[in-house]
């Protein structure tokens, strides 16, 4: 009998259904609700920091690269308009976004109601 999660609503196999905090989630739920995404993290900023000046320390994926690209680009752009110009889920954007937040090339700034990425 096929479950849905509580999440992303997508349909889950019994046997593959995960339980969190009284939720049947997906795996890929599962391992989001695990892991969460941490943009202001000290050791990972530190991390960063020490590879810039390892040769191809900072090496982007080709989604981090269309990322920044894109904020080159526009200057400043909300996370559910660069997920939209990217084909990606907003929570996929966001982990996107905290590697290179990490690595100082990007941050987040509120304007108004709305949270803008922009370049560091």
């Amino acid at each position: 009998m096929d479950r849905t999660c509580n999440r992303c609503g997508g349909a889950v196999e019994a046997a593959e259904a995960r339980q969190y905090l009284g939720e049947v989630l997906c795996e890929d739920c599962y391992l989001e609700a695990m892991s969460p995404i941490r943009t202001c993290d000290p050791w990972a900023v530190h991390t960063a920091r020490s590879l810039k000046n390892i040769p191809g320390g900072h090496a982007l994926t080709p989604t981090q690269q269309q990322l920044y690209d894109l904020v080159q680009e526009k200057h400043q752009v909300s996370f559910p308009e660069a997920a939209g110009a990217l084909g990606l889920k907003e929570a996929d954007l966001r982990r996107e976004f905290a590697v290179l937040r990490h690595m100082e090339l990007l941050r987040a700034c509120k304007q108004d109601d709305r949270i803008l990425i922009t370049r560091f």
